[in-house]
């Protein structure tokens, strides 16, 4: 990878590695999440994708998640700009989309992936794995959306 190819490289114009690199670990985007019809936000629940490791943090199987999870999203520079309005306002590729570099607590700049978890940006919090959750109960499982906003460890 290039060095600090985060400040100077478009995202159109990462290497795959460096694309991947981008991803902090935090879990949050694994969260299932409810979209409001009506006002389009969207809220964040405590619901897990079945494929999503609470011990790493990561899909359980990142190569088939599109085939074995069809609603899972595969982040592209293609489509960074429609996905980041559900995404968490601390992920990387939003941050980056949005022009404001990456937090001070992302493995990339901190040179640790333990700053994450540092920071709180990590998701720690006791989750639902989706497969214990009937579609109907979602409602039930809708956590403090701040993790969307930029108010959870979302340093500048």
């Amino acid at each position: 990878m290039r060095k600090q190819f985060w400040d100077r490289v478009p995202l159109g114009q990462m290497t795959p590695s460096e694309w991947e690199a981008l991803c902090d670990g935090c879990g949050r985007c694994c969260l299932l999440k409810l979209e409001d019809e009506d006002t389009g936000s969207v809220h964040y629940t405590s619901v897990s994708c079945r494929l999503f490791d609470s011990k790493t943090r990561r899909c359980g199987n990142y190569e088939n998640r599109r085939r074995l999870v069809p609603g899972c999203v595969v982040l592209t520079p293609g489509n960074i700009r429609e996905a980041s309005g559900w995404m968490p306002a601390s992920c990387a590729y939003r941050r980056l989309h949005e022009g404001r570099g990456l937090a001070p607590w992302h493995p990339l700049v901190s040179g640790r992936p333990e700053t994450v978890v540092e920071a709180g940006i990590a998701l720690e919090r006791p989750l639902t794995p989706e497969y214990e959750v009937d579609d109907e109960d979602l409602e039930d499982y809708v956590i403090d959306d701040a993790i969307h906003r930029n108010e959870h460890g979302d340093t500048e």
